[in-house]
């Protein structure tokens, strides 16, 4: 699990952009491509910690092999009283 503020942030945002990916057409190996260079690039920026980079690694491919996480919701109908 995520403690720091500013991991769980990077968590977030590669999270919601994977999800958002997906819905526009990409697929799994683009988005572990996606997932790649955005952890390249906290890497070489040196935004976090090396292991606090490692701990998102996990945890984003965590999400990234959960295939309910891309599932569309659909909201379930309302019972008609009338």
């Amino acid at each position: 699990m995520l403690q720091d503020s500013q991991s769980v942030r990077h968590y977030q945002h590669l999270t919601d952009a994977m999800v958002d990916y997906w819905y526009r057409g990409y697929r799994f190996n683009e988005l572990q491509l996606y997932l790649t260079g955005y952890l390249a690039a906290l890497r070489s920026t040196a935004t976090l910690e090396p292991y606090q980079v490692n701990r998102l690694e996990e945890e984003a491919l965590r999400f990234l092999r959960d295939r309910s996480n891309f599932e569309e919701v659909l909201p379930e109908p309302e019972p008609d009283f009338y």
